[in-house]
């Protein structure tokens, strides 16, 4: 008797387990759906003060792919601080002004002297979780979107459910004039994995991080000012290509 209560209870949690192993692969599934696979080529290795990160490279966006293969090679990121962070949205970098900033420096406003005609390429391309987009000034100046040259942000964010999405959907049509439509894969990749969806269509996205988001987390949680640097130091320590 007690044996075949044993047998009853295994068979009740097994099925269980079943179950939710099924609905776990089915959202994994759809959230993969929901992810166009880009194609990459080359990615870059950033070693930081909280780790490293590695990105892969879009070459859907050719122009934004090798300028910052070039900058890389050429050390300009090397000593650079990531001098904007904000939690549940991502973390900025790339201000040449940082490497030699004094404590409390207000940084992200340094001249360049050249910017890259944007690549946007929504919905294809779209601020899920994890990916990298370019910086840019803001449209009242810069009709056309253009990038900047080197200042660039690493995407976390957070999870949306469809309200929120909606909301959202109200804000994209008063920025973009309802020419940005969250499709149904994207939103779900919002409810699954995460991101930034207000940004969407609006800058370019030319790569995605494929190891080390871990540290992107950790970057994101740290202490800031009111300017949203952070109060200890994040530097880069150095980046490389390595494919």
């Amino acid at each position: 008797m007690k044996y075949m209560k044993a047998n009853v209870i295994f068979e009740f949690f097994v099925r269980r387990f079943l179950l939710v192993l099924v609905f776990s692969c089915a959202l994994t599934l759809s959230a993969a759906r929901a992810q166009t696979l880009a194609q990459t080529t080359h990615e870059v290795l950033f070693e930081t003060t909280k780790g490293k990160i590695r990105i892969a490279l879009y070459d859907d966006t050719p122009i934004h792919r090798d300028n910052f293969i070039k900058l890389v090679k050429e050390g300009f990121y090397d000593g650079l601080l990531f001098h904007r962070v904000i939690y549940n949205f991502m973390i900025q970098t790339g201000d040449t002004a940082s490497r030699h900033a004094r404590p409390g420096e207000l940084l992200g406003s340094s001249a360049e002297g050249y910017k890259l005609p944007a690549e946007i390429l929504y919905p294809k391309l779209y601020h899920k979780r994890g990916v990298v987009a370019a910086a840019r000034e803001s449209d009242d100046v810069n009709p056309e979107r253009n990038s900047s040259a080197s200042q660039f942000y690493i995407v976390y964010g957070k999870r949306f459910n469809d309200v929120m999405l909606d909301d959202v959907q109200v804000r994209l049509d008063k920025q973009t004039g309802g020419r940005v439509k969250l499709t149904p894969d994207v939103r779900e990749t919002y409810k699954s994995v995460g991101g930034t969806p207000h940004l969407d269509g609006q800058y370019t996205v030319f790569g995605e991080v494929v190891k080390g988001l871990d540290v992107v987390k950790d970057i994101e949680w740290v202490d800031t000012d009111e300017n949203a640097r952070p109060k200890e130091d994040v530097r880069i320590i150095r980046a490389i290509v390595v494919k």
